[in-house]
Order: structure tokens, then C-alpha cells, then sequence
């Protein structure tokens, strides 16, 4: 038979992403195209020993229904371990517990945006917040990144323009696709815009922690004095993204909300994941566990850019970032981008084509997003290798007049 699927997700198309995905897991293939944390920062050993306790000790709390905001004492140790250190958080702000932080942009969808408001995004953003914004068929307008984040000229001129601005979305750290940090004044001036042109923003903030280099800087929520940041945390980064744990830190109106919608999607968070992350909390020394993850994306980093910098040979333009998962490079003018992920992906390399991560999906890009984090060092190694042997396959051709080859 004929189907007919909702307005809603009738305009939806599988994310490019999770397509190549598809062809990374083919055996032998160097998944630059991941955005997987490095898995040997993953505590499994730790993981394994929580997970027998609160089975042995606590059984039925850790498999029945739950309440839907969260276990009150993981919010507790969010509170005291991730939130209050940040300087986040009001008398007037709530935490909900979340099904990762992917589910923070869901629910502040799904409760302030009617058919054909707007949402604001950085220029290239994040294909899964955007596709849940598509998903509520909101009006998605992208504003461009610069090397120290959003312009914002045009995000005034964004604001002014549009009509029914729900809030502006932002990654503000490492951003996902780009890499890139929002400076300080940035912050400050998104924030001053929001406040003049009375809107709410979402502040995405997964990589925060996995800052490598320079100095760590306030979140947007650290400056909210009138209850207008929505923000996203996660575990996902430092813990194991596997466990679903995230979470929301908002005014108290919304989050309360927030926790209506969640009910009709999931009910809660599963509960065995909540104790386990909330005992690891409490038995971890985090910032020792912070400084053991910085040294390892710092070292995987550091070998790819330097790989980049050796093996392409200026062939890909990038700005090495401070931190997070991802490192954002333009190819030469001229160069068509798709086909020279199609070429990679046939030499058995990965990398993400820059359109997966476009606001406007039919505007073109010349960019690629490489990942470090989840190759092992010797597969950096030899995927730099290969995409340097094609470098020189398509430099031969532009020496001869040709783009492509």
C-alpha cells in the first residue's frame, strides 16, 4: 500500500552522517567520519563494579519506573560536580534529568516552537539538533561562523529580519562541525542581543570539558541574569556516551515543561544509567579524570593537525581547534568537496561532506569534518597517508589546468 507520513517528518531525510556511518563499519574503513569519544576514556573497569553493586544492593529501584525529572541524587551530584563549579545556575533555574543532551534540543522544541516559528543556528551547526528543529517544522535561519564564533552582525540583522525568533541555538565550545570557540565578547554580545530583541537562547555545551589548550571560558548561562539560556549538558563526553545521561538547566517554567514533554516521548531516563552515572560521580576524582581525557584528545589532536599540516600540505585550510572531537577543513576553490569524500570513502577513509552540517541544505559547501577521537593512532596515521596520496593525485590535475580528477 501507499503511506502518508505527517507534515512533519515527511520533509526528513537520513542524516548524512549516519549514511557514511554505514559504510565506516565496512571492515578495514578509517572512520574520520565518527563523532564517537575516544573509547579508551571510557572507565569500564569502574563502569563494570557500580553496575554489579547497584544490581546486588539496590535491584528494584534500578529497574522499576522513575520519576520523570531525574534521581534526586544524580541531580545532586550534576549540581555540585557540573553545574556549580561552572557558576551556572539561578534560585529561578531547575535541572531535568535527559536521554542525552540530543533530547534538550527535542523538548525545547517541542514546547516553545509552534509550525513556522524561527530558530537561529550557527552556519554550519550540529545535523542532529538541526534535524530535530526540521522535525517541528520550524523556520531554521543560519547565521556564519567566523574563527572566534558566530557574527554577530548578521545575527542581528537575523533578529531584526525574522519573525517569532523562539531562541538562537550555540555551541559555544569546540563547536560540532567546525571546531571553532566563541570568545568571551562573543558571549556577552549574543547574550545583550537576546536580552534587546527579547529572546531565549540554546546553549549547547557537550565538549565544554575536553578543552586541550588556552583558557577555559564562562558559559553563556554563567552571564544569565533574567532567565533566558537553556542549557545542555551531557555525560556522554566524560563518562560513556552509551548511557544516555544529559541534562537541562533552565528556568523553572520551562524545565517544568520540558518535563511534560518528556513524558509523552520516554517517561524518564533509564534509571540504571542514572544510579550508575550518579555513584561514578561520587566516586571519581573528576578533575583527575578530566586531566587523564585531555591528555588523550590532546595527544590525538595533535598527531592528526600535525598529519594535516604534513601530508596535505595546505591542500586543506583549518584552523586547529582548543578542543572537543573535530577538526573543519575547506579544500581549494574549484574542488568539488563530494566527490572528494566519494574518492576517500572508495581509498577506504571516512570523512563527513561540510553540506551534512548546512542550516540551508541546499547551500553548497567546500569544507570536510575530520574526527580524531575515534581512530586508534595508527589508523590517524594511515588515513592521513591515504588522503595524502589523493592530494597529490588531485594536484597533478590542478597543475594541468583541471579541478577534478
Amino acid at each position: 500500500m501507499d503511506y502518508t507520513f505527517s507534515d512533519k517528518t515527511s520533509a526528513l531525510k537520513p542524516s548524512a552522517i549516519r549514511e557514511i556511518l554505514k559504510a565506516a563499519s565496512i571492515p578495514g574503513m578509517i572512520p574520520f567520519a565518527a563523532g564517537n569519544p575516544a573509547p579508551e576514556t571510557f572507565p569500564t573497569g569502574q563502569i563494570a563494579q557500580i553496575t554489579e553493586r547497584i544490581l546486588r544492593e539496590q535491584p528494584i529501584p534500578a529497574l522499576q519506573y522513575g520519576v520523570t525529572e531525574g534521581v534526586s541524587a544524580l541531580l545532586s551530584e550534576i549540581k555540585t560536580q557540573l553545574v556549580d563549579p561552572e557558576g551556572i545556575g539561578s534560585d529561578n533555574d531547575a535541572m531535568l534529568v535527559t536521554s542525552g543532551a540530543q533530547q534538550v534540543m527535542d523538548l525545547a522544541a517541542k514546547v516553545l516552537c509552534n509550525e513556522g516559528d524561527t530558530v537561529i543556528c550557527e552556519n554550519p551547526s550540529f545535523i542532529g539538533s538541526l534535524n530535530c528543529f526540521r522535525s517541528y517544522n520550524a523556520n531554521l535561519v543560519g547565521v556564519d561562523l567566523e574563527a572566534d564564533g558566530i557574527n554577530i552582525e548578521l545575527l542581528e540583522d537575523a533578529l531584526k529580519r525574522e519573525k517569532n525568533v523562539r531562541f538562537i541555538y550555540v555551541i559555544p565550545n569546540f563547536q560540532n562541525p567546525s571546531g571553532v570557540t566563541m570568545s568571551v565578547e562573543k558571549r556577552r554580545a549574543v547574550y545583550a542581543l537576546a536580552k534587546k530583541y527579547n529572546t531565549l537562547i540554546l546553549e549547547d555545551n557537550p565538549y565544554g570539558a575536553l578543552r586541550v589548550r588556552g583558557e577555559f571560558l564562562p558559559s553563556i548561562k554563567s552571564m544569565d541574569a533574567d532567565g533566558r539560556v537553556i542549557y545542555a549538558g551531557s555525560l556522554s563526553k566524560i563518562l560513556a556516551p552509551g548511557l544516555r545521561v544529559g541534562f537541562a538547566l533552565a528556568p523553572k517554567e520551562i524545565i517544568a515543561k520540558m518535563t511534560v514533554g518528556k513524558q509523552t516521548s520516554d517517561v524518564h531516563t533509564p534509571i540504571l544509567s542514572q544510579m550508575l552515572a550518579c555513584e561514578w560521580l561520587r566516586e571519581t576524582d573528576l578533575q583527575g579524570h578530566f586531566m587523564t581525557i585531555r591528555d588523550i584528545y590532546r595527544r590525538k589532536m595533535d598527531l592528526m593537525c600535525d598529519l594535516i599540516d604534513s601530508e596535505m600540505r595546505g591542500f586543506f585550510r583549518f584552523q586547529r581547534p582548543e578542543g572537543g572531537l573535530f577538526v573543519w577543513c575547506e579544500l581549494p576553490q574549484g574542488v568539488d568537496m563530494l566527490k572528494f569524500c566519494k574518492r576517500a570513502l572508495k581509498r577506504m577513509v571516512a570523512v563527513v561532506p561540510g553540506t551534512a552540517f548546512s542550516v540551508d541544505e541546499n547551500r553548497p559547501s567546500s569544507c570536510v569534518r575530520m574526527n580524531f577521537s575515534t581512530p586508534a593512532d595508527d589508523r590517524i596515521i594511515e588515513g592521513m597517508k591515504v588522503l595524502g596520496k589523493l592530494r597529490e593525485r588531485y594536484e597533478k590535475h590542478i597543475a594541468a589546468g583541471k579541478t577534478d580528477i
